[in-house]
């Protein structure tokens, strides 16, 4: 990068599932080799790559807390020289326990621009995080299982033989969003395998009921009037900006991608001062 200008870009489908701790310069070094001028280049990592089971561990930093820190980026010994590689650990809370591995960058990065925030910001996911904002800290957060449990529900539950197809159904994802928003989603979960027996319900309704359930119980723990932004991307983001206007808390949206980088320069320039 120059300043905050990205001058190359490039990615692999390498990671932590797949690559041994001694698997992760050499990963690196195929994307960035011919990138790397004379000298040493900093290197700046987050995510799973600081998982326990990755290229080394991050410890965790406990909230209330500042979602990044210079001084506690962990640095990894490398066989090549031209690269001084830190990894940015994630965050821990004990009460109740929860943890968080990457968001933080994101988040950092989008405080990097609205320092002045005090709120909620939810990153949609597998495991959708609630984190609170409040003088450009994070003082709690929460983690919600609502993707793994629509891909559990979806595909090994008796729902499977109902649930399927791309494309959203507004009206039967509004329908789940108000019945699981007022409590009902545990109650409303065989219908949807019952509509689809006597009414002839579609896939994608059927689908797009499940989502909106559990999507709808997930944002009915938010407080009315509190201020909301959304980091994400893509079709599942798209889904939780619909919910949160159907529940009458409409939310800003930002893409996740782009908060990364946000969030890493200013590591960068934290390491700089």
């Amino acid at each position: 990068m120059a300043g905050d200008h990205v001058l190359r870009h490039a990615t692999s489908d390498d990671g932590m599932a797949s690559l041994e701790p001694s698997g992760f310069e050499p990963a690196l070094l195929r994307l960035i080799h011919d990138w790397l001028p004379d000298g040493q280049t900093p290197v700046l990592a987050c995510g799973m790559v600081g998982a326990r089971q990755g290229w080394k561990e991050a410890p965790y930093r406990g909230v209330p807390c500042a979602p990044v820190s210079a001084e506690t980026l962990v640095h990894v010994t490398t066989t090549d020289p031209r690269i001084d590689v830190r990894i940015v650990g994630g965050l821990s809370q004990l009460c109740p326990p929860d943890v968080m591995r990457g968001e933080e960058v994101q988040i950092a990065g989008f405080l990097r621009h609205r320092p002045d925030f005090n709120g909620l910001i939810i990153l949609p996911g597998t495991h959708s995080k609630h984190v609170w904002i409040k003088d450009h800290q994070v003082q709690n957060f929460t983690t919600h299982m609502t993707g793994e449990l629509f891909a559990i529900l979806g595909q090994h539950s008796i729902l499977r033989h109902s649930v399927g197809g791309d494309s959203v159904d507004q009206a039967a994802f509004a329908e789940g969003v108000r019945a699981g928003a007022s409590g009902q989603e545990l109650a409303q979960l065989f219908s949807i395998r019952a509509k689809g027996l006597v009414s002839e319900d579609t896939p994608d309704a059927a689908g797009s009921r499940l989502s909106g359930l559990l999507i709808g119980a997930e944002l009915a723990q938010v407080p009315q009037g509190t201020a909301i932004v959304l980091i994400g991307a893509g079709k599942l983001t798209d889904l939780y900006v619909q919910a949160t206007e159907i529940l009458g808390q409409p939310a800003e949206s930002l893409d996740g991608a782009d908060l990364v980088l946000a969030g890493l320069t200013h590591l960068h320039f934290m390491r700089q001062k």
